[in-house]
């Protein structure tokens, strides 16, 4: 069973950084695609980031530009540096896998949260104006 455990959330003022990572376990990280996902109070869950195998990545427009994925597959870890904080961004942060699956993908893949099996617990990122 894999588990996945979000850190990194905080508050931030606006322009301002922020580091999440994500640690999973389990055997197969290195043959999975990654995404993180955020969902903010009285909205639906909504595709930020995704990294497949080959370290392909893609990005929402919201955020294209100001945040950058990136993964350790001997570390079996999940980052999303993000940049030039605004406070639209606030909400909690989940990082999520797919099962096996192909060396690339594409962003229509990556956002159908359909495609997950496994979810972290969410961080929460505040973003103060």
């Amino acid at each position: 069973q894999v588990e996945l455990v979000e850190s990194g959330g905080g508050l931030v003022q606006a322009g301002g950084s922020l580091s999440l990572s994500c640690a999973a376990s389990g055997r197969t990280f290195s043959e999975a695609a990654m995404s993180w996902f955020r969902q903010a109070p009285g909205k639906e869950r909504e595709f930020v980031a995704g990294i497949d195998r080959s370290g392909g990545t893609f990005y929402s427009d919201s955020v294209k530009g100001r945040f950058t994925i990136s993964r350790d597959n001997a570390k079996k870890t999940v980052s999303l540096q993000m940049n030039s904080l605004k406070p639209d961004d606030s909400a909690v942060y989940y990082c999520a896998k797919t099962p096996r699956t192909a060396y690339f993908a594409n962003i229509y893949y990556l956002s159908d949260q359909k495609k997950y099996v496994a979810w972290g617990q969410g961080t929460q990122v505040t973003v103060s104006s």
